[in-house]
């Protein structure tokens, strides 16, 4: 299942006359073994998958004497995030221990009581209903990135990973904090969390060694200057709600309003800090990167990105796009909704049994790690023909993936609560640039994505920015 002791990747691309293969790591092909597993795992989970991973089924493997269920069928996978969704709940030690130094126990890794008291708090705060006032500080903040690029020369060489990054955590500052961060506030939120990522493990390995809680992580020097850099800006804008100089539209004060209705909700400034940082990290992070994947895709496949521009040209003239559009934007809707299958921001979504349990037909053991992966589900040939095709069309029109198929917000009662925000954020911000802009990736430069906490180009997406004489 796995490669050699020397970690490496194989990256496949493939570009032919109106047909792209994007970059992806190759089938492996070699033999397996535990520490094989780790080496590779550590350096590139997307990697260690043969051929038949990439079906439709369920299959189990001993990993250090821990069971690990690889469920990879859309009626399985109802059965764990929904039909028994209380068995399988938790996130696994890996997430909670890399993730609890920074969120601490914010709704993405709570279970239980907790998860249960703030889900709904979370929900109405980024509740679609609420789209027409986010959906402002999207235009807006989209057009400023416009300008900004306009003010370089055509030709401009910048790393629209970053680039994106940073438009995306300006929009959620605006929108979960009621104000600007600021150019230094988002870099620093920013480049915090890319060094948070870049530090923290992706295997705890004292999960495999037995112990079902796993291990705490190293707090080391640089990982707490990480964490320091974002808390320190959270925690201020957090307690200047608290004292009364809060946006009164913003997410934060929101929450700070309903705790003062309900006391016993016990949303102190530790909690309201933790359930800031986690929607921060889960809507800035997470579409940054999808919006990198798009532009990337979109420069190796100009049929489709002549398509997009086409659209836009016809439904907005001139007109910077607005969130009134989306409904008539279709092609830009569907690049983004295709960029989530081939290139899911998180792309395991990985669960601890409770309790032992049945799927399909593998007996699970508690505490067992069962691993859904829509990196491998959303390439499955049987669900989505050409599955390893860039091919946006597949979400024109009425037709829909099999439920449970497609799910790169995950699914059943932990799915995203911001999936509406996110979704027409990327739709909008790639309509409001590619207007104005074409996005270019190098033709000889070598892709290749990277799982750490989310899914990215390894070392970021270098491009040149040219005006577009049309627009």
């Amino acid at each position: 299942m796995f490669r050699s002791l020397r970690p490496s990747t194989d990256i496949i691309e493939k570009r032919r006359k109106n047909a792209l293969e994007p970059a992806h790591a190759n089938y492996f092909k070699g033999k397996s073994g535990s520490l094989r597993i780790m080496l590779q795992a550590r350096h590139d989970f997307l990697s260690i998958w043969r051929r038949k991973d990439y079906t439709d089924h369920v299959s189990s493997i001993k990993l250090l004497g821990r069971q690990i269920v690889l469920v990879n069928s859309p009626d399985a996978i109802r059965y764990v995030v929904a039909k028994r969704h209380e068995n399988f709940e938790r996130k696994t030690p890996q997430m909670r221990r890399a993730l609890e130094f920074l969120l601490g126990d914010g709704l993405f890794i709570s279970d239980g009581e907790t998860w249960k008291q703030r889900r709904p708090l979370v929900n109405d705060i980024v509740h679609k209903n609420r789209l027409p006032v986010f959906g402002k500080i999207m235009e807006k903040t989209a057009s400023e990135m416009v300008e900004r690029w306009s003010a370089m020369p055509d030709g401009a060489e910048v790393n629209v990973l970053f680039e994106m990054a940073g438009l995306t955590a300006e929009i959620i500052s605006r929108s979960v904090f009621g104000n600007d961060l600021g150019e230094d506030g988002a870099k620093a939120v920013s480049e915090g969390f890319e060094s948070y990522q870049s530090l923290i493990d992706s295997i705890n390995l004292g999960y495999f060694l037995g112990f079902d809680e796993g291990l705490p992580v190293l707090r080391t020097p640089k990982l707490r200057k990480s964490v320091s850099r974002i808390h320190a800006i959270i925690d201020k804008v957090v307690e200047d709600h608290l004292a009364g100089r809060g946006d009164d539209q913003s997410m934060v004060e929101l929450l700070v309003r309903r705790q003062k209705r309900n006391p016993e909700l016990k949303l102190d400034v530790v909690a309201l800090r933790n359930e800031a940082a986690t929607i921060f990290m889960a809507g800035h992070e997470t579409t940054a990167a999808t919006l990198t994947w798009a532009w990337y895709l979109l420069s190796r496949a100009p049929w489709v990105e002549k398509s997009v521009h086409d659209e836009i040209a016809r439904v907005c003239g001139s007109r910077v796009p607005t969130l009134d559009d989306l409904p008539d934007l279709n092609w830009c809707r569907a690049v983004i909704e295709e960029t989530l299958r081939l290139y899911p921001p998180v792309p395991i979504l990985a669960r601890q049994a409770t309790e032992a349990d049945r799927i399909g037909d593998i007996d699970v053991k508690p505490a067992s790690l069962v691993l859904i992966v829509p990196w491998l589900l959303h390439r499955t040939e049987s669900l989505f023909k050409d599955a390893h095709l860039f091919k946006p069309e597949r979400f024109l029109g009425e037709k829909r993936p099999v439920p449970y198929s497609y799910i790169p917000f995950a699914a059943g009662p932990r799915v995203c609560p911001g999936l509406q925000f996110g979704l027409n954020e990327a739709i909008l911000c790639l309509a409001v640039l590619a207007q104005r802009f074409h996005v270019r990736v190098a033709d000889d430069l070598k892709v290749e994505p990277q799982c750490r906490l989310t899914l990215r180009p390894r070392g970021g997406l270098p491009v040149t920015l040219h005006r577009r004489t049309t627009a």
